[in-house]
């Protein structure tokens, strides 16, 4: 299985829209995003964030992760959730999300294999 983005069923009935990379390393480099059926917000999920809590690696990639998000076409806002969820507003494409933040975690995965 080589890593891609697909959209999946919501399990969660609140959720209109949910995206998710599949991988074969999903604690290094699983992201998922979500879309409330009350709003024009978003949950991005970075399961990578669970593990990694030394520093400098945890700033640059909290700093990362909400640029790569602020830089996605149709996103008005950026805020930090939980340790690894993200809060976007806006109307951005789901995949998009997915895809820019994605792109962090590979950047950094050779950083963050040393975090487990």
């Amino acid at each position: 299985m080589g890593d891609h983005v697909e959209q999946i069923r919501p399990l969660d009935a609140s959720m209109d829209e949910e995206w998710s990379r599949r991988t074969r390393e999903p604690h290094l480099r699983a992201v998922s995003a979500s879309r409330h059926r009350d709003g024009h917000w978003w949950w991005v999920g970075v399961d990578v964030m669970e593990f990694v809590r030394t520093e400098p690696l945890e700033s640059e990639l909290r700093r990362r992760i909400a640029e790569a998000l602020a830089g996605v076409g149709g996103v008005t806002g950026v805020e930090e959730e939980d340790r690894e969820v993200w809060t976007v507003t806006g109307t951005p494409a789901g995949r998009a999300l997915v895809e820019a933040v994605a792109q962090v975690v590979d950047d950094l995965a050779d950083r963050t294999r040393g975090a487990f």
